[in-house]
């Protein structure tokens, strides 16, 4: 039988019970059915799982009480936050999630000026409740202990002007260096454009800031595309993808 993966906000200890509310509670009563004895695994991103069994199923909470710790699956010695130009619906969608399961470290949408997804501030709050529940998804669903953040959209030239964490490269058909010939270091920002790509303007300017513009191959890819190619091509070159 599949042991299911739950993330909890709680603080987790051994011999400590649990009571799981809201969206977990609902999956587990009404999806999973979970019965008093079933055995669950869940997390909250301390980098460790934490088996659990089932006490007391109910609708709106599940109380359940944690019998041990387990090492977490490893996270790669590549530190990569993909800064990804906010795409449509499904598209960023699917670039959280599949960047998720191939071991990125962080995200921060980015406004550049060819991105069509303008909301207030208000609607960007909610936007980012549920992206980090679709990384939080993707965690449940690869075995991740560790939740990657999803950081607040900034607009381009803010992001520009920010002191980097470490090495910058800049996913431009056309470019170039090819990404698997990088010299990578241990922390990196993958730089993704949106729909329509970045502007050549935009690009000269992450250019003169020293931004490493990298080339995927001769095929343009689409946006939700590149960044999970991308970071697949990272990973390997990093050793945690065999």
């Amino acid at each position: 039988m599949r042991i299911h993966r739950v993330h909890t906000l709680n603080t987790l200890q051994v011999g400590q019970e649990v009571m799981i509310v809201d969206r977990s509670a609902h999956y587990l009563s009404r999806v999973l059915r979970v019965a008093a004895g079933q055995t669950i695994v869940l997390f909250n991103g301390d980098g460790h799982d934490y088996v659990a069994e089932v006490i007391r199923p109910g609708k709106k909470q599940v109380i359940l009480s944690v019998t041990s710790r387990l090492p977490g699956t490893a996270e790669s010695s590549l530190k990569i936050t993909v800064v990804q130009a906010i795409s449509r619906g499904e598209r960023m969608d699917q670039t959280l999630q599949k960047c998720t399961e191939l071991g990125v470290a962080a995200f921060r949408p980015l406004l550049s000026k060819r991105v069509e997804v303008r909301l207030r501030a208000e609607k960007y709050a909610k936007r980012l409740e549920h992206w980090q529940r679709v990384v939080i998804s993707a965690c449940e669903q690869s075995g991740r202990a560790v939740v990657p953040e999803v950081l607040g959209p900034l607009e381009f030239d803010d992001w520009l002007v920010m002191e980097p964490a470490g090495q910058r490269l800049v996913l431009a058909p056309g470019a170039e260096t090819s990404l698997a010939g990088v010299k990578l270091n241990d922390v990196a920002e993958l730089v993704v454009g949106p729909e329509g790509g970045f502007s050549d303007t935009e690009l000269e300017l992450m250019g003169s800031r020293g931004i490493e513009a990298v080339s995927l191959g001769p095929r343009v890819l689409r946006t939700e595309t590149a960044a999970p190619a991308a970071v697949a091509v990272l990973q390997a070159l990093a050793g945690d993808l065999v």
